[in-house]
Order: structure tokens, then sequence, then C-alpha cells
């Protein structure tokens, strides 16, 4: 039950970073600015179900042995950045149509 907590723990501070809402935000100008937070929270909400699977099958795997600590902290990591990226991308798109 321990590595679940730690699991969530490096997980957690790993996705509170990249699900901040105003970072991306700040290229848009002011008056677009609270718009831009609105559709990312929405993005993030669309893919937390899927995030919240892959992390669930990480844990899976990693305590039936098939991964080590520093592949399943790896493997979370390279999600992070590819699902962040995707999401940037999606609101990118979603912008440029407001």
């Amino acid at each position: 039950m321990t590595a679940l907590a730690l699991i969530f723990i490096l997980l957690g501070v790993s996705w509170s970073n990249a699900w901040a809402a105003d970072p991306p935000c700040d290229k848009y100008p002011s008056v677009k600015q609270a718009r831009c937070a609105e559709i990312w929270k929405e993005l993030n909400r669309e893919d937390g179900p899927s995030i919240a699977q892959f992390g669930l099958d990480q844990l899976k795997r990693r305590e039936e042995g098939k991964i080590t600590a520093e592949q399943h902290l790896g493997e979370n990591m390279a999600f992070i950045k590819q699902s962040t990226d995707k999401r940037l991308e999606r609101l990118r798109a979603r912008m440029e149509k407001e």
C-alpha cells in the first residue's frame, strides 16, 4: 500500500504542474486569458479518466514486477509530457477558433 501512496504522490506532484491553468494562457492577450484558462481546465477534465487509467496500469505493472521504480517514474514523466503536449495543441486549436 505504501507503493501506491508513493506513486500517487509522485504523479500528483508532476501532474499538478502539468495541469496548471495559467501558464499556457500567458501568451494570449489579457482579454482572452480567462477563456483560455476555462478551455485548459476543460481539456484537463476530458483527459482525466485516461490519465488515471494509465496510472493504474502502471501501478499494476510495477506490483507485478514487470517494471522497476526507475522505469515507472520515467514512463510516468514521459506520459505526462506527451499528454500535456497534446492538450497544449488542442488548446491552441480551440483558441484559434475563439
